[in-house]
């Protein structure tokens, strides 16, 4: 390891254990773990991007202890940042990781990662929350909001624009066209019911929202920066490029 990437993840190790992660609750109050149950078919209008698995990234299995909870397939996607620094270096990405679902654990209370995926400057996509990356995982990534979506979380701060590559951009929007249902624009607005009261939705309400959201549209945060929020009209764009080649 070089002495940058030293001084880049020396930096990145305390974050993992004072930052106040963007992943709010599970499960709404008094929901019980689903069990697991088959894969449901559904047609896919895009292809999936290669996405770095659990294993290949070195998760804790043996951390998780409740059983992998299913929604239906994604009406909305939910953009975060992890807040890391943004000069980190991609090949500590794994390490960044695996000390992300520690503190996800040890330190929230959940029972893994919340995130469904998360991508690196570099463009990688990571699988984040266990349960197969084909199926719709229940996360803890957007409280009030976490069933039929998926949260897509990016490494990094993101308050400077420049610290926002192309690459990074079009990992999560080829996510986003891969994850949502058949039948869904990610450049139009869907209606969604909020589960609890901790996000700016009271228990029950409906909120319209973008089908590519960032975090911050739901829940008082400056999450996913400055910089990636602003690029959001690009990943609708690209996202729904994605869906509209695939179903040709």
């Amino acid at each position: 390891m070089t002495v940058h990437r030293l001084a880049v993840f020396a930096a990145v190790l305390p974050i993992a254990l004072v930052v106040t992660w963007d992943a709010p609750p599970l499960s709404p109050p008094g929901a019980g773990a689903e069990p697991e149950r088959p894969l449901p078919a559904v047609e896919r209008p895009t292809a999936a991007p290669h996405v770095v698995t659990r294993e290949e990234w070195g998760a804790d299995e043996e951390s998780r202890t409740e059983p992998v909870t299913y929604t239906g397939p994604a009406r909305a996607v939910f953009i975060h940042h992890t807040n890391h620094p943004d000069d980190y270096d991609c090949a500590d990405a794994p390490e960044m990781l695996r000390a992300m679902q520690s503190h996800h654990v040890s330190g929230e209370g959940w029972d893994d990662l919340g995130y469904n995926f998360v991508v690196d400057k570099c463009g990688t996509v990571y699988e984040g929350r266990g349960g197969g990356v084909d199926r719709y995982v229940l996360g803890a990534h957007t409280t009030g909001f976490n069933y039929d979506t998926v949260g897509i979380a990016a490494l990094g701060a993101f308050t400077d624009p420049t610290a926002v590559p192309p690459e990074l951009v079009e990992a999560i929007a080829e996510v986003a066209a891969w994850k949502l249902r058949p039948g869904t624009d990610p450049g139009e607005r869907v209606r969604l019911v909020s589960t609890n009261d901790d996000s700016m939705v009271p228990e029950g309400d409906p909120a319209e929202l973008d089908v590519v959201s960032g975090h911050r549209d739901i829940v008082q945060t400056d999450c996913p920066g400055d910089a990636l929020y602003a690029t959001l009209p690009e990943i609708r764009e690209t996202a729904a490029g994605l869906r509209v080649a695939g179903a040709r």
